[in-house]
């Protein structure tokens, strides 16, 4: 009733037909009314933006945070965080998406969303690190932050993370060479055993340690050359799965392998010389890659550490 008044009023005083003004105060009234639900969007999404900043993985992924994030993206961090710890740690950012190396607590604040299609939005989040004490990080006396992008996908109604700063594609290239790291190494470990391990005084266990120096591909990926530091050595298994040293040595060279399928094949072994020649036979064979090979090899310490590594990986399997 008073909208109809109001409406005869206006007519009346601005000399116009009524359907016009009435065409008019509806254009208006929709666009309120489309703005009122856009604002009442955008502060929906900040919202649940604010709620998923909880599951952001920091040094750890939380079990629950399946619950909270895209299927895919869960399943590729739990994979990249599944993988042995050293491997995963040449790779800080995994561990580190947020708070640096840690002894603080991330605070944080989203920004602003962007709506990029129904089912897709950006939300822009600002990030503070507040020590254990209470104490937040400042630079010369100034609010310190640092500015992220989390992405949100719409799945069955329900906002959920789908990626933090483009890891998700980082994740993935990183699993995809680990994979194809792995079949190197595991043509290398079965080629020693099978090849230079009958060479020695055999115990119950053949185990080869590598220490891979550099790897280069040529022929489009079909073909690969390794260089490294290996020890073929053999144990005994002794009491409380202890192992004794029976016999072994070291077999360092220049290794080329053929990928067949999804794995690959050793086709060629050229390995120092002992004696005399040592020293020239590993700088031709090396090359430009023999300061870093003397460096490992000459380190008894970095030796015992990536032997007793790869064991680890080796019986947990």
């Amino acid at each position: 009733m008073c909208m109809s008044i109001f409406i005869c009023i206006f007519a009346a005083e601005n000399n116009k037909p009524i359907y016009t003004d009435m065409r008019r105060i509806l254009f208006f009234v929709c666009a309120a009314l489309a703005l009122n639900m856009c604002d009442n969007t955008q502060e929906q999404l900040k919202q649940r933006a604010a709620e998923l900043c909880q599951y952001i993985p920091d040094h750890e992924l939380k079990k629950c945070s399946r619950y909270y994030m895209t299927e895919d993206f869960y399943n590729v961090l739990d994979t990249m965080f599944n993988l042995p710890a050293h491997e995963a740690m040449d790779h800080e950012w995994l561990y580190y998406f947020v708070t640096g190396n840690g002894g603080t607590v991330p605070e944080y604040e989203v920004i602003g969303v962007e709506l990029t299609d129904e089912n897709h939005a950006v939300a822009t989040i600002r990030v503070r690190q507040t020590w254990e004490d209470g104490y937040q990080s400042e630079d010369n006396g100034e609010d310190r932050y640092e500015e992220h992008s989390l992405y949100m996908e719409r799945v069955n109604e329900e906002w959920l993370i789908s990626d933090f700063d483009g890891h998700k594609a980082d994740c993935i290239n990183y699993i995809a060479n680990n994979k194809k790291e792995q079949a190197v190494r595991a043509a290398i470990f079965d080629y020693l055993v099978s090849e230079i391990g009958p060479k020695y005084e055999q115990g119950d266990l053949c185990f080869p340690t590598l220490m891979i120096v550099a790897e280069e591909e040529v022929d489009s990926i079909q073909t690969m050359t390794v260089w490294g530091d290996f020890w073929v050595e053999w144990y005994n298994r002794g009491e409380e799965e202890s192992l004794q040293f029976v016999s072994g040595g070291n077999h360092a060279g220049r290794l080329t392998l053929i990928k067949d399928g999804n794995q690959y094949a050793v086709k060629s072994f050229e390995q120092t010389v002992d004696g005399a020649k040592n020293e020239a036979s590993a700088k031709r064979i090396f090359g430009k890659h023999y300061e870093v090979y003397q460096g490992m090899h000459s380190n008894q310490d970095v030796r015992d550490a990536v032997r007793q590594e790869q064991m680890d990986e080796y019986f947990s399997k």
